[in-house]
């Protein structure tokens, strides 16, 4: 009989972004339920790897795969990398990756920072969406988590607007999918992380100014949000699909 904390036991998961961060803390805690985990990664090989090591230590099969999400044609060698090594199968999506930019007013900000921020952000998570439901739909099963942002309700604080907005469209997305995936057996639901301590924000947002604005005094840790990405994909949350999920230590609520 399976353990009840293994409810991924059998399935195959894709997390992209999963070196480091959010990404990597969802990829092992997806092995510690069982999984078997497909690891995505761009930049960082020995945080892919030290992944898939964790993975494996939790009896799991893994694989790390290296693609640009910003590019449509890396997405699709990504999943037929994924093809190979699982057979064609995939149970779990976490649409992790993605990347954050330099402050800049709008006048100041040229159309090629707008593109990259919805290439990475927006539309890697379309593309990788359709390849899952390609998969998942003849399955008749299947669960995707896409990671939007505190700042897809907000449109931030100056600065980022190309990424609120692209972030915004995650959310967006991940509602109307959910809609049309629903009578496939597919559940399609978001987490909206506000500050994390991840590499992403290193340099860009101090521990000091996260204390200063959010309630609960600090920056989230990787495990903290990767929890409720777990959380949201065990059958704890069978009945939930088209949700936005805030973890945020409260800032939405200033």
């Amino acid at each position: 009989m399976t353990n009840e904390n293994e409810w991924a036991r059998g399935k195959v998961a894709l997390v992209t972004g999963a070196s480091s961060g959010i990404g990597q803390a969802t990829a092992l805690a997806l092995g510690r339920a069982g999984a078997d985990v497909a690891v995505h990664y761009k930049s960082r090989l020995a945080g892919a790897e030290a992944a898939c090591r964790g993975v494996a230590s939790a009896g799991g099969r893994s694989v790390a795969i290296r693609a640009d999400v910003g590019s449509t044609e890396e997405i699709d060698r990504m999943f037929a990398e994924l093809d190979a090594a699982f057979g064609g199968r995939l149970d779990i999506l976490v649409n992790n990756a993605g990347d954050w930019m330099d402050r800049m007013p709008i006048l100041e900000c040229p159309e090629s920072q707008w593109d990259r921020m919805f290439d990475v952000n927006a539309k890697s998570v379309f593309v990788c969406c359709k390849h899952a439901a390609e998969r998942m739909v003849p399955q008749g099963s299947g669960q995707i988590v896409n990671i939007g942002s505190i700042v897809g309700h907000t449109g931030g604080s100056g600065g980022t607007l190309p990424y609120a907005a692209a972030k915004a469209a995650v959310h967006t997305f991940t509602r109307g999918l959910a809609k049309e995936l629903a009578p496939h057996g597919i559940r399609v639901n978001a987490v909206a992380p506000g500050f994390a301590d991840t590499p992403m924000l290193e340099g860009r947002v101090s521990h000091e100014r996260a204390r200063e604005i959010t309630p609960l005094g600090r920056m989230a840790r990787p495990e903290e949000v990767a929890s409720v990405i777990a959380t949201l994909l065990s059958p704890a949350c069978a009945f939930m699909t088209g949700q936005i999920l805030d973890v945020n230590g409260g800032m939405l609520m200033r």
